[in-house]
């Protein structure tokens, strides 16, 4: 067996290694994923009918199967369009940042079965799983699960909504620390220069520095000893010398794009505990400052910005990003700065220009960005590397001796017959280390996250930095234009919640003349805050825990869909100069509590609904118990952003000290989510008023404040408990007045009667 085939064998051994490793990793992360879409399922209250008869609120009347179908085809098409309209930048990277999470998970749970398993070898250990592991052998191996719960709701879907091909990587660490792109430094090499002598403080010696020797130095003897197997940085022969390909020095003009995407954990700037950063890029003379546009009172902003800059190489070869704080009063201060030598990334083999997607698209959240196509990115390498052009056939690509295999039946990645050419050179690009002599793995999509420090705090990280960068040389045709990462602009809903009726709420208070249990009920609510607080009227002299209301709450609020978030823009004091952004969970709180006219009212319970994941609600009160609130993924559960409409009973509870659950009472409420145009179309009114205003509920005449009506009080408190003794006390009364008067009236009469008067 010659060399090279000694070396197609060992590489086709580690492929398969690979591959298996990725294979079980994508089982257990599938497992997981399973596990979360599985979460609030099936229900208790399903009908024996089956899914498909479920309906979702109450006093909706049953339709015909094929009219319902029908009508739930139209919808599920309806907001899969609007979710793909939806989509853009963020979302893509909200859902990338979801895998990185999952992808750390994963390595964590590798290492530890490698530390369980100290006496086995990788290799073995990989091997033996794939030949054991049901995980690998079964159905999760061919592709994730489908979540039974999207069989249920046709308003299901995934939270990312974004397939993997669309992905970008997410790196938790500057770009330059990926052990497979050697720091960009296979060309070049920095040498500070230093004035006078080295002292030993680090300091002084620091202070020393004037400048930097970029260069690379080799030494080797020649003429080179017979059979060295090396080769140059271009995989040429070393015998025509080692520096072969190296770049030319002549200066460079590069458009450089700086994306900013956010800044994470910053140093507190100000005596608040907080800061105002802004971006300010330095390269060469040129300088860029967006302090126009500083996040007010921040220690995790969110930038969303694309600087543009024209650097020459190599004048300009270090960019420097700054996150500055901005003062009212005073020069600005400097939290932190990182440096990122730009030459070095531009000449490197790994081609750290611009990223590598995963999939070639020409329109959308992930079209290509790069100036040119992956069949021409292809093409050079090969001409750079003394290789033959690659020729294109159905299923495989030849690149040189190199036969690139590429299944066509995905069809995520095939999906558009026209840009079938350009979607398998995308896919050899990113296989480019499998081609012997001149491959190496190049640089994929990504979002590094740098570091920051301030020179005056040596060694302190000041906080980090989400970007990345991409470079276009002006000699050649521009790309389109950037990507907007601009933050999204927070949608404005108003959602509608009608409290309609209350049953079974715990009963505190015992009646001041009769001693039965009672609750003068109400139920208070909110979305932003305590301060955003709404309550119904008082349900006085509720004797069975039911309570009538017919009562509206009208929240406006602002959302951000990607981050599931509320928006709230306040100014956190009298003094603030400008209003503090913060984002909190959309869940909406209720309570019910008993009022008391001489003491603090008394809680009785409450529920915090989630507007994204909520359980829905039951039809009837019987049916509302705490297994609602379960979160073994037994419940069906409601996104109201999807589904705008949903009424039932839901339970409310408080927990024991012994954190067990228990149920204090049942509330029947309407939740209705329109957006602002809508809302302003078909306007209401808060409680009962106008407009759209809502009947009186028919309460027992019994519901009164007892002091206020006393005529009521004699009535239905008095009369109604005591009225046979009333009755009684009256017949003897009445007895006893004809007694005294006959006793009073005899002697009269009786003389009378003697004297014959």
């Amino acid at each position: 067996m010659s060399k090279r085939e000694r070396e197609i064998e060992e590489r086709k051994k580690s492929l398969i290694q690979l591959q298996n490793v990725d294979l079980k990793a994508n089982c257990i992360i599938q497992d997981d994923v399973f596990t979360i879409e599985n979460e609030r399922e099936s229900s208790p209250l399903l009908t024996r009918l089956g899914r498909n008869a479920v309906y979702y609120g109450s006093g909706i009347t049953p339709t015909p199967r094929k009219k319902m179908g029908k009508r739930r085809k139209a919808s599920t098409d309806s907001i899969l369009d609007g979710d793909e309209r939806s989509k853009d930048w963020w979302t893509k990277y909200f859902a990338s940042v979801e895998t990185m999470i999952e992808e750390e998970k994963e390595a964590k749970r590798e290492r530890a079965d490698f530390l369980q398993t100290p006496h086995t070898s990788t290799d073995e250990r990989f091997f033996r799983d794939d030949k054991n592991s049901p995980q690998v052998h079964g159905s999760k191996r061919h592709g994730p699960m489908q979540s039974p719960r999207s069989k249920l709701s046709p308003t299901f879907s995934k939270k990312s909504e974004i397939p993997v091909s669309a992905l970008t990587k997410v790196y938790p660490h500057e770009l330059e620390a990926v052990p497979e792109y050697e720091e960009f430094k296979e060309w070049l090499h920095s040498f500070e220069l230093y004035r006078g002598k080295k002292t030993g403080d680090d300091t002084e010696d620091e202070n020393r520095v004037v400048g930097a020797f970029k260069g690379a130095i080799k030494v080797y003897k020649w003429p080179l000893p017979k059979g060295i197997d090396d080769h140059t940085i271009m995989g040429l022969d070393p015998n025509h010398g080692f520096f072969q390909g190296v770049p030319s020095n002549d200066p460079i003009h590069v458009l450089v794009r700086v994306y900013i995407v956010k800044a994470t954990d910053l140093h507190p700037m100000d005596l608040n505990g907080k800061a105002d950063p802004y971006i300010a890029l330095h390269c060469g003379s040129k300088k860029i400052s967006d302090k126009e546009n500083y996040v007010s009172k921040q220690l995790n902003p969110v930038f969303g910005k694309c600087f543009e800059i024209e650097a020459t190489f190599p004048q300009d070869s270090m960019l420097t990003v700054q996150v500055l704080d901005w003062d009212l009063v005073g020069s600005d201060d400097l939290i932190g700065e990182t440096k990122i030598d730009l030459e070095n990334r531009f000449y490197s083999r790994h081609r750290a220009t611009c990223g590598l997607p995963m999939k070639y698209e020409e329109q959308g959240y992930n079209r290509w960005r790069d100036a040119m196509k992956p069949t021409q990115i292809l093409a050079k390498l090969c001409k750079d590397g003394k290789l033959d052009p690659p020729i294109y056939e159905p299923g495989r690509v030849k690149v040189g001796r190199t036969v690139f295999n590429i299944p066509m039946d995905d069809a995520e990645l095939f999906s558009d017959p026209d840009t079938i050419e350009e979607q398998m050179a995308l896919v050899v690009l990113h296989r480019w280390q499998e081609v012997p002599r001149v491959g190496t793995r190049l640089v994929t999509e990504h979002v590094e996250t740098r570091p920051l420090y301030n020179p005056n705090k040596p060694g302190i990280e000041q906080g980090r930095l989400e970007m990345w960068v991409e470079m276009f040389p002006m000699d050649m045709p521009l790309p389109g234009p950037p990507m907007d990462i601009s933050p999204r602009k927070p949608k404005s809903y108003e959602m509608r919640v009608i409290i309609w009726n209350t049953d079974d709420v715990v009963l505190e208070d015992d009646a001041f003349f009769t001693g039965e249990k009672m609750s003068d009920i109400y139920v208070k609510g909110w979305l932003k805050g305590p301060e955003d607080c709404q309550s119904t009227d008082i349900h006085y002299r509720s004797l069975t825990g039911e309570g009538n209301f017919n009562w509206r709450f009208i929240y406006p609020f602002d959302y951000l869909e990607a981050e599931e978030r509320i928006v709230i823009s306040r100014k956190e004091s009298m003094f603030s100069w400008d209003e503090t952004e913060c984002k909190i969970p959309a869940r909406f709180e209720l309570q019910v509590w008993d009022a008391d006219h001489f003491s603090a009212d008394d809680f009785l319970g409450a529920i915090t609904l989630d507007l994204n994941r909520f359980p829905r609600g039951a039809k009837s009160s019987k049916l509302c118990t705490l297994e609602m609130l379960r979160n073994d993924g037994t419940v069906p559960m409601v996104n109201i952003f999807k589904q705008k409409r949903v009424k039932g009973w839901w339970p409310f509870h408080i927990k024991r000290d012994t954190e067990e659950m228990e149920l204090t009472g049942k509330v029947e409420a309407e939740i209705h989510l329109l957006t602002r145009e809508e809302a302003d179309k078909v306007p209401a009114g808060l409680g009962r008023s106008e407009p759209d205003p809502l009947d009186k509920p028919n309460r027992p005449d019994a519901s009164f404040m007892w002091f206020l009506n006393p005529l009521k009080s004699i009535r239905y408190i008095i009369w109604h408990n005591y009225r046979w003794t009333v009755l009684k006390a009256t017949l003897v009364l009445m007895v006893a007045l004809m007694l005294l008067m006959l006793v009073y009236s005899v002697p009269g009469y009786t003389i009378k009667r003697l004297l014959g008067a």
